[in-house]
């Protein structure tokens, strides 16, 4: 039996650890396996079958039927001829024909705008679908940037446990030796209880985090650890009426809004169209057994049509009304979308620059706190300080890494709103193929710095005060041994 426990203890220990995710290997998964992502794609493959319904309607219609029919009885009638009279079957018993008809649209102007349209709506499909993509990528990346947050979270309460676990014993040795009181004991136990508290609210809070981020990425579990990502360099002090004339020429959804003022007229088009005549032509050919008296069993057709209406009752009209309507309402949310994308620009710099100020504030009380921490350690040590103060020292200095690691996720994702404002983040060139699948972009791009000098090969150099890469907290000093 204690060679069989000694076995399973060391499959244990030898248990694989999970797998490291990283931002790259999240995002590439979220373009093949988001089940969000995987249904905006079949959306866009159904609109791209518009252009083809509407060359229907323009396109050669070829229509084959046939019959046999069992009549009650047959029907003959005697022909005279100079040879004397020919039976002639009237009506057969057993009946049968077959018809081939072809029609095709010779002159059609309000298909002609209807193709047209279709093919702008087609474009306006895939613009909605590349937008959704990119929000869908920047949930992914945020969430993951906020599981790595709190994954550092717990990396910090972890080491707080722990030195409050080593101070705990340390006091209960040295109360029962006499050197401290009963309340610097209590004090340690409920410093203590209150670090694994924490401890287990950090650590659900990070599987909280990983659940979402697995749900995004069509995990079945969130076993997997989150790898630091890579912190975005954004210059703060970019060029604002630069980033606004990219946002408004590289964001999906401001093309979108646009192409759709021109979809609206289209289809006022399309009404005016309406007014025109039609032409067309057919052709049909019939074989039957039972002709008419002295007709041959086959015959064909070719006819030439034409249509006009000329009063509908009034309906043009009112369609006139109702596509001047649509018109105003695709230009007015034209009008809005810029708006918006200009707000969101000018709101993300805000954003990133509140983020970096309290950011910068939080390594400023880190690095208070850390000396805060070192002086009392030095007084205590000269016998000037307390073992309270000790402690609370020690655990002021991780609330300030906790909330160090906060500010730098809310400086992250400042920095990630920013570049999804410009269209900068996971975004391909609209002027590109927006139907391929396989078209993989940079998650992240470079933003143009006000005067920003530039390396050999066109790169910029990394601005002043963009945001560095993240370091890890240090650790919290134990409690110093008398």
């Amino acid at each position: 039996m204690s060679s069989l426990l000694a076995l399973t203890l060391a499959a244990s220990m030898a248990a694989a650890p999970p797998p490291v995710l990283t931002l790259e290997d999240a995002l590439s998964r979220a373009r093949k396996e988001n089940l969000d992502l995987r249904a905006a794609q079949a959306r866009l493959k159904q609109a791209d079958t518009a252009s083809r319904k509407a060359w229907a309607g323009y396109l050669p219609t070829i229509t084959a039927s046939g019959a046999i029919i069992r009549n009650n009885t047959s029907v003959t009638a005697a022909f005279p001829t100079p040879d004397g009279p020919v039976p002639v079957t009237i009506q057969p018993l057993i009946q049968r024909q077959a018809q081939l008809e072809v029609r095709q649209a010779l002159i059609a102007p309000q298909l002609w705008a209807a193709i047209q349209g279709a093919y702008k709506s087609e474009r306006v499909a895939e613009l909605n679908v590349e937008q959704a993509r990119r929000e869908i990528l920047f949930g992914v990346a945020q969430a993951y940037y906020g599981a790595a947050a709190q994954a550092q979270a717990v990396t910090v309460q972890e080491r707080l446990v722990e030195l409050n676990g080593a101070r705990a014993k340390d006091t209960r040795v040295r109360f029962e030796a006499g050197t401290v009181t009963r309340v610097a004991q209590l004090r340690a136990e409920q410093d203590l209880s209150r670090a694994e508290q924490d401890l287990i609210r950090a650590q659900n809070a990070a599987a909280s985090a990983r659940l979402v981020l697995a749900t995004l990425l069509a995990f079945d579990d969130a076993n997997f650890t989150v790898a630091p990502p890579p912190e975005p360099q954004v210059p703060p002090k970019a060029d604002t009426d630069q980033l606004i004339q990219r946002s408004l020429e590289a964001r999906a959804d401001v093309a979108a809004a646009k192409e759709t003022v021109e979809l609206a007229r289209i289809g006022k088009r399309q009404v005016w169209f309406s007014y025109l005549p039609n032409l067309g032509v057919s052709g049909a050919a019939r074989i039957v057994n039972a002709a008419a008296l002295g007709a041959p069993p086959e015959s064909w057709a070719i006819t030439f049509a034409a249509s006009w209406t000329l009063w509908d009752g009034g309906l043009r009209e009112a369609n006139l009304k109702e596509a001047s309507a649509r018109i105003a309402e695709s230009t007015a949310n034209y009008r809005k979308a810029e708006l918006t994308a200009r707000e969101d620009v000018q709101r993300a710099q805000l954003d990133l620059q509140s983020a970096l100020a309290n950011r910068l504030k939080a390594e400023q009380t880190v690095e208070l706190a850390r000396e805060s921490q070192r002086l009392i350690d030095v007084s205590f040590k000269a016998g000037m300080a307390t073992y309270l103060e000790v402690a609370d020292a020690n655990t002021a200095l991780s609330s300030a890494e906790i909330g160090l690691v906060s500010e730098r996720l809310q400086a992250a994702v400042a920095a990630l709103r920013l570049l999804r404002s410009v269209g900068a983040f996971e975004a391909r060139a609209l002027d590109s193929d927006l139907k391929d699948d396989n078209a993989v972009p940079p998650h992240l791009q470079a933003l143009p710095a006000e005067d920003a000098p530039r390396l050999e090969g066109g790169a910029t150099q990394p601005t002043e005060g963009a945001a560095p890469q993240p370091e890890q907290p240090a650790q919290p000093q134990p409690a110093p041994q008398q």
